[in-house]
């Protein structure tokens, strides 16, 4: 906004980020969402409040299963980018946490505006429709759908079918980096380390030395 840089240096561009080693390009196209008005607030708004619901909800203790939900989301919508004439993902990844956020609160009421009341599962196509009011093309909307759908079968679906499996495995070095580490079962600590031990050795202190 103050113009330090343009959408230029930061739009997904294959040819520069593979030829020019522009690299940056693969996470600064995730991160413009146009310039201030309507529709930078309106994503501001979706993109906060539901990664906030999403990291204290169904990711509450599992930071590193909400880091490879962004990288696994990321990736598939960088190879359909490559594909197809996108220069911005940045809405389709909020659609893809608005879709796996209403695919986890299947039975939660939603109003729109005041305008229309539906249950959380189509708060995306509702979204979507009205990305379709505002004249921007759906493309984007679609993709984040897509990919929120193949993140949410292949989490929630897939492992609970007859013969299937978690396929979605959080690399361990992510658990090393963002999960706090297990307390060993086995770990004995000192007297003095034991908080419950605390009150009644100063109960004690306290009748050995009256005041």
């Amino acid at each position: 906004q103050l113009e330090f840089i343009t959408p230029f240096q930061l739009y997904f561009n294959p040819d520069l980020i593979f030829r020019k080693f522009q690299i940056w390009r693969l996470i600064t196209n995730f991160l413009f969402f146009g310039p201030l008005g309507f529709s930078f607030f309106f994503n501001m708004i979706f993109l906060y409040r539901y990664c906030r619901m999403l990291e204290e909800g169904s990711f509450r203790g599992r930071t590193a299963d909400f880091v490879f939900m962004f990288l696994f989301g990321g990736f598939l919508m960088t190879l359909f980018g490559l594909f197809a004439s996108l220069f911005f993902l940045g809405q389709a990844f909020t659609i893809m946490l608005v879709y796996v956020w209403s695919r986890r609160n299947p039975y939660i009421r939603m109003n729109f505006f005041g305008l229309l009341n539906f249950q959380a599962p189509f708060l995306p196509w509702v979204l979507m429709g009205f990305s379709l009011l505002l004249g921007n093309s759906i493309i984007i909307d679609l993709l984040g759908i897509a990919v929120g759908h193949i993140y949410y079968f292949l989490e929630d679906v897939f492992p609970n079918q007859p013969g299937g499996k978690k396929l979605l495995l959080t690399p361990s070095f992510l658990k090393m980096v963002f999960d706090t580490p297990e307390e060993d079962p086995n770990y004995n600590p000192l007297p003095e380390d034991r908080p419950e031990h605390l009150p009644r050795d100063q109960d004690q202190n306290e009748q050995q030395h009256p005041q």
